[in-house]
């Protein structure tokens, strides 16, 4: 297991997609990627306290990775095509420092949607939205 010493940087991260059929693809040309994790929680104050309670409620995440718009990519391919049919369930691995420092998050996911954005002066980007069914597991690499 590596050992950061200091601060990571997301200059090799790296993600991966895997589709109904087992095949992993790491998704091309990625410029970022967000993971937002969160816990809901549940009120448990009774008459005559004074202060409010709560107890932890259910986990949930989500996120959305940037990439450059590109056809002769496989991941990106993957990722998109589950749009097209919504009642499919894929798992993302995410790597924010690269694969053999930091951690891995790896999870099932719903894709809910991308946008596209076309600029004169720039490349062609495409954003990817997604939310996580079931946890999202977290390994120390």
């Amino acid at each position: 297991m590596a050992i950061n010493s200091g601060v990571y940087t997301g200059e090799s991260g790296v993600i991966k997609f895997v589709g109904d059929d087992s095949t992993v693809a790491s998704v091309a040309s990625v410029r970022s990627f967000t993971i937002d994790r969160e816990v809901g929680t549940i009120e448990t104050t009774v008459m005559g306290e004074t202060s409010r309670t709560y107890t932890a409620g259910l986990a949930q995440y989500s996120g959305s990775l940037d990439v450059y718009l590109r056809d002769d990519d496989a991941g990106q391919t993957n990722f998109l095509s589950y749009m097209e049919n919504p009642d499919s369930i894929g798992k993302i691995e995410l790597f924010p420092s690269g694969e053999t420092t930091g951690i891995k998050l790896a999870g099932n996911i719903i894709v809910t949607g991308h946008s596209v954005t076309s600029n004169f002066d720039g490349a062609v980007e495409c954003s990817i939205q997604f939310q996580g069914t079931g946890d999202l597991v977290r390994t120390e690499l």
